[in-house]
């Protein structure tokens, strides 16, 4: 991220004194500086706190050096996540952030039908839709087949809720892609290549061919919520 330069030059700080402060290294920081930068979101945030910003406040200032400028507009609440309007009809989304540490929380407020998520993360997306957002923080590498299209181990992923009961009667667009599932004791990340009529169970897919990882069948009774990925962050 540019902005991250800026800032550092604005409080006269090297890199390696920045890096010191948040926990990396110097070829680290120097990453993180260029404008086109994946930045882990817990690192991004120690970042944010460093400078005394929130994180929705560094990436409005990242959006307007890219060109896609905040457009004055005021920001808006829906489903626990903040839309910050940009120009040419795109947006910077605060959503809710689910860590690998807080699954098990997270899950039992789904199931007490509680809306309590302390961290929130941002990506900029390129339509609104009525659905929830929330932000996962994925686990293992069954999805990491070391292809463009993988899922790494602590990969964070914006995903869109949709009904579960959609896929009794979905279509043919629904499937071999991405999800993030919420079952009653954990969160996957899985391509879901169909759904057994007959059983009522979704076909769950790993990416990863390894042995160790074989594609299963999840009984529908058992999600409690579905996410269609939208966007990752590595």
């Amino acid at each position: 991220m540019y902005t991250i330069k800026q800032l550092r030059r604005k409080k006269n700080i090297s890199q390696t004194e920045l890096g010191e402060q948040i926990g990396v290294s110097l070829r680290t920081i120097q990453l993180y500086e260029r404008k086109d930068a994946n930045i882990p979101i817990k690192n991004l945030t120690k970042i944010a706190e460093f400078f005394g910003l929130t994180i929705a406040e560094l990436y409005m200032r990242e959006v307007n050096d890219m060109g896609e400028a905040y457009t004055k507009r005021q920001p808006f609440t829906k489903h626990n996540s903040v839309f910050y309007p940009l120009d040419q009809g795109k947006h910077l989304v605060m959503a809710p952030l689910v860590l690998v540490e807080h699954q098990e929380k997270y899950i039992q407020n789904v199931k007490e039908d509680k809306i309590s998520n302390p961290f929130q993360a941002g990506f900029v997306i390129d339509f609104l839709a009525d659905n929830p957002h929330r932000i996962f923080e994925v686990s293992g590498d069954s999805m990491n087949d070391g292809k463009i299209d993988a899922i790494p181990n602590g990969t964070f992923v914006l995903g869109l809720e949709i009904k579960k009961e959609s896929f009794v009667r979905s279509n043919e667009t629904s499937w071999n892609l991405p999800y993030v599932i919420v079952t009653a004791n954990r969160v996957i990340c899985k391509c879901l290549t169909g759904y057994n009529k007959k059983k009522k169970t979704l076909t769950c897919h790993n990416l990863n061919t390894s042995p160790e990882y074989q594609d299963f069948e999840l009984p529908l009774e058992e999600v409690l919520q579905v996410f269609k990925l939208v966007k990752k962050q590595i």
